[in-house]
């Protein structure tokens, strides 16, 4: 097996409350307008994070989201703990009411540098629709601004559906405008709220992947959730110089994109921005739930365990499950490809799917037009 993430993870996130004043109709945590009487309490959470502490270097990054992580109240008490054991931490709030300067002040003083927001798409109109508020997508723009002015490095994130997919390059022109430094595009999984939406397919997927290649040229860094084959066609683009595809239809929903894209931005030849850190569900990445309960991420519902009953390291390390994923045993297509260690598939997919979080991702062209055969 790998070693790689088999002791430690690179991102725990730990979903701090279900309390959000948002009502999106893709929200994984099917937030709600007040918190539950079962989460995490203050000082648990100190022990959630002595528990990273205690790994020593290099820390994983805590990531504070919810639902809206700023409706903890003690959100600025948990970083400044955090800061004293050397936790590196980031945030991940809603753009509410809730996002006030001074929270933002005081959790940059207390040694917090990353902050991410959502932003669904170029228009008010596509924007507004899934954040259910009107006007929410001027308030994320003047965020964004907010954000950077305090001194911390943006994150801005997109959940690409049918309903936005069209707009992507507009999306990375805004990036561009508004200095963005990482760009983290989520594939749809069906789960929460998302159980409604109809996801895009495997080809579409492709042609994301490669636009969001060339979108990675234009001074952002590019990353994508649940959809670990964006490595894989990295990659490969890179292998090839990072030039532009050429063997796709010329009515492709790449074409489409990478030529708004140059409309838009010019042509770039700076170097893909794109990394390449082999992380996957359960693979570097570990998700602890507003009541405790330890999930390989936030889209993959298997509870492994609770941090009120067991230590959070011990649940990584040694479940099965886990150790299952990070070894890449795999059923199908995604077993024998060669990408499996830097790919995988995604393990929330193939679960939404299948029911099986070891089988393979139909959200992968390869798997879904059978260009790699089962050994």
């Amino acid at each position: 097996m790998s070693e790689q993430f088999s002791q430690r993870p690179l991102l725990v996130f730990w979903e701090m409350t279900k309390a959000c004043h948002l009502a999106c109709f893709h929200c994984r945590a099917d937030a709600q307008r007040v918190g539950g009487s079962d989460e995490l309490s203050t000082n648990e959470g100190f022990a959630l994070i002595d528990t990273l502490a205690a790994i020593g270097r290099p820390r994983p990054i805590l990531i504070l989201t919810g639902g809206d992580c700023l409706m903890r109240e003690d959100i600025v008490q948990l970083a400044a703990y955090a800061e004293s054991v050397r936790v590196p931490v980031a945030i991940a709030p809603s753009v509410t009411p809730q996002l006030k300067s001074s929270t933002l002040q005081s959790l940059r003083a207390y040694g917090v540098k990353s902050a991410s927001l959502s932003l669904d798409g170029a228009t008010a109109s596509t924007h507004d629709a899934v954040r259910g508020i009107d006007g929410h997508f001027a308030s994320t723009i003047r965020a964004i601004r907010e954000i950077k002015e305090h001194g911390y490095t943006i994150q801005v994130n997109t959940t690409v559906m049918p309903a936005n997919v069209r707009e992507l390059a507009d999306v990375a022109a805004l990036m561009h405008e508004h200095h963005v430094d990482v760009w983290e595009v989520f594939f749809l999984i069906t789960t929460g709220r998302g159980t409604e939406i109809k996801a895009t397919t495997a080809k579409e997927n492709e042609d994301v992947c490669n636009f969001l290649v060339d979108a990675s040229r234009y001074g952002f860094t590019v990353r994508t959730v649940e959809a670990p084959f964006f490595r894989r066609v990295a990659f490969e683009r890179r292998a090839d110089n990072g030039s532009s595809r050429r063997d796709v239809e010329t009515d492709s929903l790449y074409v489409s994109l990478r030529d708004r894209l140059v409309e838009l931005l010019g042509p770039s030849t700076a170097p893909i921005r794109a990394p390449s850190a082999a992380t996957r569900d359960g693979k570097g990445i570990v998700f602890v739930a507003a009541n405790g309960d330890v999930y390989p991420s936030g889209f993959l519902p298997i509870t492994l365990g609770n941090v009120r009953a067991s230590s959070l390291m011990e649940i990584y390390r040694n479940n099965e499950l886990l150790r299952s994923i990070r070894a890449a045993e795999f059923v199908g297509p995604c077993g024998p490809c060669e990408y499996a260690n830097l790919c995988g598939g995604s393990r929330s997919r193939a679960f939404s799917t299948y029911g099986n979080p070891l089988a393979s991702d139909p959200g992968c062209v390869r798997v879904s037009e059978g260009t790699l055969l089962v050994q």
